[in-house]
Protein backbone atom coordinates (compact mmCIF):
# COMPACT_ATOMS: atom_id res chain seq x y z
CA UNK A 1 0.00 0.00 0.00
CA UNK A 2 1.08 3.70 -1.00
CA UNK A 3 2.02 6.32 1.86
CA UNK A 4 -1.08 8.49 -0.02
CA UNK A 5 -3.53 5.54 0.71
CA UNK A 6 -1.94 4.93 4.52
CA UNK A 7 -2.05 9.04 5.28
CA UNK A 8 -5.77 8.38 4.20
CA UNK A 9 -6.68 5.65 6.28
CA UNK A 10 -6.47 7.01 10.17
CA UNK A 11 -7.34 3.70 11.58
CA UNK A 12 -4.16 2.10 9.40
CA UNK A 13 -1.82 5.22 10.02
CA UNK A 14 -2.28 4.28 13.41
CA UNK A 15 -0.20 1.74 13.61
CA UNK A 16 2.31 2.96 10.96
CA UNK A 17 5.83 3.10 13.11
CA UNK A 18 7.20 6.89 12.93
CA UNK A 19 9.81 8.58 14.78
CA UNK A 20 7.22 11.31 15.73
CA UNK A 21 5.82 8.16 18.06
CA UNK A 22 8.25 6.71 19.05
CA UNK A 23 9.53 10.04 20.62
CA UNK A 24 6.24 10.86 22.04
CA UNK A 25 5.99 7.80 23.70
CA UNK A 26 9.34 7.38 25.64
CA UNK A 27 8.75 11.19 26.71
CA UNK A 28 5.55 9.97 28.47
CA UNK A 29 7.06 6.84 29.84
CA UNK A 30 10.17 9.20 31.18
CA UNK A 31 7.86 11.85 32.15
CA UNK A 32 5.49 8.56 34.61
CA UNK A 33 9.12 7.48 35.60
CA UNK A 34 10.20 11.47 36.81
CA UNK A 35 6.74 11.85 38.57
CA UNK A 36 7.33 8.32 40.53
CA UNK A 37 11.26 9.23 41.49
CA UNK A 38 10.67 13.03 41.41
CA UNK A 39 12.29 14.64 45.35
CA UNK A 40 9.13 15.39 47.07
CA UNK A 41 6.85 13.69 45.19
CA UNK A 42 7.54 10.23 45.55
CA UNK A 43 7.41 10.37 49.41
CA UNK A 44 4.24 11.87 48.83
CA UNK A 45 2.87 8.95 46.76
CA UNK A 46 4.33 6.75 48.46
CA UNK A 47 5.82 3.19 46.61
CA UNK A 48 2.50 1.73 45.86
CA UNK A 49 2.20 5.24 44.18
CA UNK A 50 5.70 5.17 42.73
CA UNK A 51 5.48 1.57 41.30
CA UNK A 52 1.92 2.04 39.55
CA UNK A 53 3.54 5.06 38.06
CA UNK A 54 6.49 3.49 36.66
CA UNK A 55 4.06 -0.01 35.63
CA UNK A 56 2.50 2.42 33.12
CA UNK A 57 5.86 4.14 32.26
CA UNK A 58 7.56 1.22 31.04
CA UNK A 59 4.46 -0.11 28.75
CA UNK A 60 5.15 3.24 27.23
CA UNK A 61 9.11 2.48 27.39
CA UNK A 62 8.70 -0.86 25.79
CA UNK A 63 6.13 0.70 22.91
CA UNK A 64 8.35 3.06 21.37
CA UNK A 65 11.25 0.48 22.10
CA UNK A 66 9.85 -1.89 19.31
CA UNK A 67 9.16 0.90 17.29
CA UNK A 68 12.74 1.80 17.62
CA UNK A 69 13.50 -1.59 16.43
CA UNK A 70 10.97 -1.26 13.58
CA UNK A 71 12.61 1.79 12.11
CA UNK A 72 16.58 0.83 12.88
CA UNK A 73 16.53 -0.86 9.64
CA UNK A 74 17.53 -4.20 8.13
CA UNK A 75 19.53 -6.30 10.71
CA UNK A 76 22.42 -6.89 9.07
CA UNK A 77 24.87 -5.50 5.97
CA UNK A 78 27.30 -7.34 3.69
CA UNK A 79 31.03 -6.89 4.68
CA UNK A 80 34.44 -7.70 2.77
CA UNK A 81 35.42 -10.24 5.57
CA UNK A 82 34.23 -13.16 7.33
CA UNK A 83 31.38 -14.31 7.81
CA UNK A 84 30.38 -11.75 4.82
CA UNK A 85 27.60 -10.43 7.36
CA UNK A 86 27.37 -7.83 10.22
CA UNK A 87 25.19 -6.78 12.38
CA UNK A 88 24.54 -3.43 11.98
CA UNK A 89 25.18 -1.41 15.26
CA UNK A 90 21.91 1.16 15.09
CA UNK A 91 19.71 -2.30 15.06
CA UNK A 92 21.58 -4.15 17.94
CA UNK A 93 21.39 -0.71 19.69
CA UNK A 94 17.35 -0.73 19.57
CA UNK A 95 17.11 -4.84 20.00
CA UNK A 96 19.20 -3.96 23.44
CA UNK A 97 17.28 -1.26 24.35
CA UNK A 98 14.23 -2.99 23.45
CA UNK A 99 15.44 -6.09 25.32
CA UNK A 100 15.60 -3.54 28.24
CA UNK A 101 12.24 -2.21 28.51
CA UNK A 102 10.75 -5.46 28.76
CA UNK A 103 13.28 -5.90 31.80
CA UNK A 104 11.49 -3.38 33.16
CA UNK A 105 8.22 -4.20 32.02
CA UNK A 106 9.08 -7.62 34.12
CA UNK A 107 10.25 -5.62 37.47
CA UNK A 108 7.49 -2.83 37.74
CA UNK A 109 4.58 -5.07 37.09
CA UNK A 110 6.36 -7.81 39.80
CA UNK A 111 6.66 -4.92 42.31
CA UNK A 112 2.89 -4.67 42.30
CA UNK A 113 2.14 -7.67 43.88
CA UNK A 114 6.07 -8.52 45.61
CA UNK A 115 6.00 -8.60 49.06
CA UNK A 116 8.76 -11.05 50.88
CA UNK A 117 12.19 -10.13 50.29
CA UNK A 118 12.89 -12.72 48.02
CA UNK A 119 10.51 -11.82 45.94
CA UNK A 120 11.74 -8.65 45.83
CA UNK A 121 14.86 -9.48 44.81
CA UNK A 122 14.20 -11.76 41.93
CA UNK A 123 11.80 -10.75 40.35
CA UNK A 124 11.74 -6.92 41.03
CA UNK A 125 15.79 -6.03 41.18
CA UNK A 126 17.31 -8.73 39.20
CA UNK A 127 15.17 -7.77 35.81
CA UNK A 128 15.61 -3.95 37.21
CA UNK A 129 19.18 -4.34 37.48
CA UNK A 130 19.29 -6.34 33.66
CA UNK A 131 17.25 -3.45 31.87
CA UNK A 132 19.70 -1.07 33.35
CA UNK A 133 22.49 -2.94 31.69
CA UNK A 134 20.59 -3.52 28.49
CA UNK A 135 20.02 -0.02 28.25
CA UNK A 136 23.80 1.10 29.28
CA UNK A 137 25.28 -1.20 26.40
CA UNK A 138 22.56 0.43 24.31
CA UNK A 139 23.95 3.85 24.97
CA UNK A 140 26.71 2.90 23.72
CA UNK A 141 25.93 1.28 20.78
CA UNK A 142 24.25 3.99 19.68
CA UNK A 143 27.62 6.13 19.50
CA UNK A 144 28.92 3.43 17.37
CA UNK A 145 26.31 3.42 15.33
CA UNK A 146 26.53 7.30 15.26
CA UNK A 147 30.62 6.96 15.00
CA UNK A 148 29.83 5.26 11.38
CA UNK A 149 27.83 7.75 9.48
CA UNK A 150 29.39 11.73 11.21
CA UNK A 151 32.32 12.53 13.30
CA UNK A 152 31.88 10.95 17.19
CA UNK A 153 32.39 14.81 18.28
CA UNK A 154 29.89 16.46 16.71
CA UNK A 155 27.99 18.84 19.10
CA UNK A 156 26.76 20.95 16.32
CA UNK A 157 24.08 18.06 15.23
CA UNK A 158 20.86 17.69 17.30
CA UNK A 159 20.99 14.00 17.15
CA UNK A 160 24.64 14.17 18.50
CA UNK A 161 23.20 15.70 21.86
CA UNK A 162 20.21 13.17 21.73
CA UNK A 163 23.13 10.38 22.18
CA UNK A 164 24.98 12.09 24.40
CA UNK A 165 22.05 12.69 27.09
CA UNK A 166 20.87 9.36 26.27
CA UNK A 167 24.00 7.91 27.18
CA UNK A 168 24.12 9.97 30.51
CA UNK A 169 20.28 8.91 31.41
CA UNK A 170 21.27 4.91 30.97
CA UNK A 171 24.51 5.11 33.40
CA UNK A 172 21.50 7.02 35.60
CA UNK A 173 19.82 4.13 35.51
CA UNK A 174 22.63 1.93 36.12
CA UNK A 175 23.50 4.01 38.85
CA UNK A 176 19.90 3.85 40.70
CA UNK A 177 20.39 -0.07 40.67
CA UNK A 178 22.86 0.05 42.35
CA UNK A 179 21.09 2.26 45.28
CA UNK A 180 18.29 -0.20 44.64
CA UNK A 181 19.80 -3.46 45.88
CA UNK A 182 18.57 -5.02 47.88
CA UNK A 183 20.69 -5.96 51.38
CA UNK A 184 20.40 -9.10 53.53
CA UNK A 185 18.43 -7.07 56.11
CA UNK A 186 15.64 -6.24 53.20
CA UNK A 187 17.04 -2.98 53.29
CA UNK A 188 18.54 -1.35 49.83
CA UNK A 189 21.90 0.24 49.47
CA UNK A 190 20.67 3.39 49.38
CA UNK A 191 17.06 4.83 48.52
CA UNK A 192 18.37 8.21 47.34
CA UNK A 193 20.46 7.02 45.22
CA UNK A 194 17.92 4.71 43.80
CA UNK A 195 14.81 7.22 43.21
CA UNK A 196 17.32 10.09 42.33
CA UNK A 197 19.39 8.10 39.55
CA UNK A 198 15.76 7.13 38.38
CA UNK A 199 15.02 10.50 38.55
CA UNK A 200 17.51 11.96 36.49
CA UNK A 201 17.35 9.06 34.00
CA UNK A 202 13.75 9.69 33.45
CA UNK A 203 14.56 13.49 32.50
CA UNK A 204 17.46 12.67 30.21
CA UNK A 205 15.24 9.88 28.22
CA UNK A 206 12.78 12.80 28.06
CA UNK A 207 15.01 15.25 26.79
CA UNK A 208 16.75 12.92 23.98
CA UNK A 209 13.60 11.76 22.64
CA UNK A 210 12.48 15.62 22.78
CA UNK A 211 15.73 16.60 21.05
CA UNK A 212 15.01 15.00 17.78
CA UNK A 213 11.28 14.64 18.06
CA UNK A 214 10.32 15.88 14.27
CA UNK A 215 7.54 18.63 15.05
CA UNK A 216 10.08 19.81 18.20
CA UNK A 217 13.28 20.23 15.51
CA UNK A 218 10.82 21.72 12.85
CA UNK A 219 9.86 24.62 15.81
CA UNK A 220 13.40 24.76 16.50
CA UNK A 221 14.32 26.07 13.16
Amino acid sequence: MTEAAIASDPPRRLFVPTLTKQCSLFMIGSALFALGSAPGLSEVLGSNGSNLLYFFGAWFFTTAGLIQLFLSGAVAVPVSYAPGRMVRAEWLAAATQSFGTVMFNISTTAALRAKSMTAQEHYVWNPDAGGSVAFLVSGFLVFVAYSHTAPLWDPGKASWWSALVNLIGCVAFGVSAVGAYILPDGDVVNGALANGGTFIGALCFFFASLIVLPAWRRRAR
